[in-house]
């Protein structure tokens, strides 16, 4: 089987020759160090990791599981050297300030990184993306005091981190919380309540878990306005640093999952011994707006890993199918004498491998720029500039979780597809890919809720200037490729579905306003669709442009690429808009029936 989950040529085509990511070194001295040779050697780094380590660990971790006995969570036997060699390399906080362990790495450049760890073993990766993501919190909220005790610890993967928001009674509604928090009198506070479906909630890799902890204080306001963010360790953490007394958070549960074996999904409950302490993270009642750092982060994290699992997929059924030999070409049919030939022959297995590979160098086009902007938020000389790229986070933020995991799943499908009844057989990898894919299109916010947000929140986010700088990048991809012969036709389609996402996010606005506000909200998940897929239209078609410029110059091997480039614009155009463009007219109709139907109607 091949040992092969991305395709390094496309990592290089999208880091290097679209977004220039070297170039952010002369923008910013934090980036400095950041140019072509170091890029490249990250990658590689990151791919030899990802292939000789976290690979062979994948199938181990899904076979075995986590375990609980006598209130110890265990996890598989061979994630436990993985970690310490993941820590060795300092791979967990690549994008942290250098001074608390981290490595002072461009999202940008991370991308590939993640790209590689995560097709490779992404329930193993999540210990450490959470872990990331809690000293996160820390950084931006802590007090000096936390910052010193928590931070370099958990970047450097001596201690981990986690993200305690869901309840059995509150899951997507997280202002439904009881999990209350009492003043000591101290600075601290006793914390009682129970949380579930806790990703990394108690394991055995860190000598200690640092829990940000969702939690109401007495007399707070209900619902989210009410909410407060506390840190609350496994075990206390003395004056001097060194590890206190365990802090009764203890582990009742191990979800038994679809996917994601290698993952300790935990359920926890805080204080049930009255002992549990914690310390206010941030200011009190503003937990939400805290936690929604964490979260929109995690989101684009769990962008990736969908991602991730189709872009190994991928490359798994490519294999397979120039490998696999079964059945004459279509054209020697009748001929007794033909000899079978490889199932990429065969024209449905061909279309389905298209679709596969125009969706995955669409979605990683898509989550590397969303990078990319993140990057430039942060060091673009000037604000406008900042406002601008973070505009476009925000933007694209629910199109690189939920379209995206979306469109991954059905990639992982594909995958299995191609590879037929083998495909639905265990000791193959299709089916394992899809399995730990799936989730992706529920944590984090469902994907339902990442088109609300879309749809409620971000079309008109600073009175729409964000989209319509959007737009504008759009435009301006569409003129270079109007000058471009060869890439005429495929532009003037590409504007068409743009022009048309531009009516109907109007129209989907203003219904959303309205009376018909149920019906614009039952059209979310679609509007998001269609959106991801012109959004989709316009990065082939910038990738497209960025090849049509390179091809005269270019090796022959470059011109095979070149040209893989091209025609994936060109599949795009003449297959998928067109049913594009059908969900925008569907969408101007804007059904009501979904909220109109009685509940009656349903069977009983």
């Amino acid at each position: 089987m091949a040992q092969v989950i991305s395709d390094r040529r496309d990592i290089e085509f999208v880091m290097h020759e679209m977004l220039r990511a070297e170039e952010l070194a002369n923008i910013h001295e934090d980036f400095s160090d950041f140019n072509k040779k170091t890029i490249d050697l990250i990658i590689s780094e990151a791919r030899n990791f990802a292939v000789k380590e976290l690979l062979p660990a994948s199938k181990d971790g899904d076979e075995q599981g986590c375990t609980l006995k006598d209130g110890v969570v265990t996890t598989p036997d061979s994630f436990k050297r993985l970690f310490e060699l993941y820590n060795e390399g300092e791979w967990l906080a690549p994008t942290e300030d250098p001074e608390w362990g981290g490595q002072g790495m461009p999202r940008t450049v991370a991308s590939a990184a993640a790209e590689y760890f995560n097709g490779a073993n992404y329930p193993f990766m999540m210990y450490g993306g959470l872990t990331q993501g809690a000293g996160h919190l820390v950084e931006n909220f802590g007090t000096k005091e936390q910052k010193e005790t928590y931070l370099k610890n958990m970047f450097t993967g001596k201690w981990t981190g986690t993200m305690l928001l869901t309840e059995p009674g509150a899951g997507s509604d997280v202002g439904a919380l009881t999990t209350k928090a009492v003043p000591k009198g101290d600075g601290t506070y006793s914390i009682t309540g129970e949380k579930i479906f806790i990703s990394g909630g108690d394991h055995d890799l860190a000598e200690n878990i640092i829990h940000p902890v969702l939690a109401r204080i007495e007399g707070a306001p209900e619902g989210t306005r009410g909410i407060s963010l506390f840190l609350v360790p496994k075990y206390r953490v003395n004056e001097d640093g060194t590890l206190g007394e365990f802090n009764d958070v203890i582990c009742t549960g191990l979800e038994h999952k679809m996917g994601i074996h290698g993952n300790s999904t935990c359920s926890l409950a805080l204080g049930s011994k009255g002992n549990c302490i914690g310390t206010l993270l941030g200011e009190e009642n503003k937990g939400m707006k805290a936690m929604f750092l964490m979260m929109n982060e995690a989101r684009r994290l769990v962008g990736f890993q969908g991602f991730a699992c189709a872009t190994t997929a991928y490359m798994y059924a490519l294999d397979y199918a120039r490998n696999r030999i079964q059945g004459k070409d279509l054209l020697e049919m009748m001929n007794p004498e033909a000899k079978s030939v490889s199932i990429m022959r065969h024209p449905d297995v061909r279309r389905q491998l298209m679709m596969m590979k125009t969706y995955v160098e669409g979605m990683r086009t898509l989550l590397y720029y969303v990078q990319f902007c993140a990057d430039m938020a942060r060091i673009a000389p000037s604000q406008e500039e900042k406002d601008r790229f973070q505009g476009f986070v925000e933007v694209l933020t629910p199109i690189a979780k939920g379209y995206v995991t979306d469109r991954a799943f059905e990639v992982c499908s594909q995958g299995m597809q191609v590879y037929g009844g083998y495909g639905f057989i265990e000791e193959y990898p299709m089916a394992q890919l899809l399995r730990d894919c799936r989730i992706t299109l529920i944590y984090e916010g469902t994907n339902g809720i990442q088109a609300m947000d879309l749809l409620g929140r971000k079309l008109g986010l600073n009175k729409g200037k964000p989209i319509m700088d959007l737009f504008g990048e759009m435009q301006k991809t569409l003129g270079e490729a109007k000058q471009i012969e060869e890439l005429k036709g495929f532009a003037a389609k590409v504007e068409e579905a743009v022009n048309k996402l531009a009516e109907v996010a109007v129209h989907m606005g203003q219904t959303a306003m309205s009376e018909k506000v149920l019906s614009a909200f039952a059209n979310a998940h679609p509007f998001q669709d269609a959106t991801g897929d012109a959004v989709m239209a316009w990065l082939l078609l910038w990738r497209a442009v960025t090849a049509a410029t390179k091809l005269e110059k270019a090796k022959k091997k470059d011109k095979s690429f070149y040209r893989g480039v091209i025609k994936s614009l060109q599949f795009w155009v003449e297959t998928q808009l067109p049913v594009t463009l059908g969900r925008f007219n569907a969408l101007m109709n804007t059904s009501s029936v979904t909220v109109e139907i009685e509940d009656d109607m349903f069977p009983s």
